[in-house]
């Protein structure tokens, strides 16, 4: 079993907390309707100007859950939102 942990930091053009909460919300919504993945929001939680989003994949080949994750990373940077992706980090674990 393999476990794909993905970590996307992202810039974001918000000036409150609650403008980078709906543009977080909208991120991790979208990515956990659109893949089997568990996601949320992991660090700089008060940070108004970044986020960084966690996600993981559990599949029996490590080859399928790398591909998803870059494949979460991917949808991200394709979609036009107000965030720029500036970092993602992908750790495969075998369980």
């Amino acid at each position: 079993m393999t476990v794909a942990a993905l970590r996307l930091h992202l810039r974001l053009p918000s000036r409150t907390l609650k403008e980078k909460r709906a543009i977080v919300k909208s991120v991790v919504e979208r990515l956990r309707n659109r893949f089997n993945a568990s996601v949320a929001e992991v660090e700089a939680l008060d940070t108004v100007s970044a986020a960084v989003i966690g996600a993981c994949v559990v599949s029996n080949s490590s080859r399928h859950a790398d591909e998803q994750a870059r494949a979460i990373a991917a949808a991200v940077e394709e979609w036009r939102l107000d965030a720029e992706v500036v970092d993602v980090e992908i750790e495969l674990i075998q369980v």
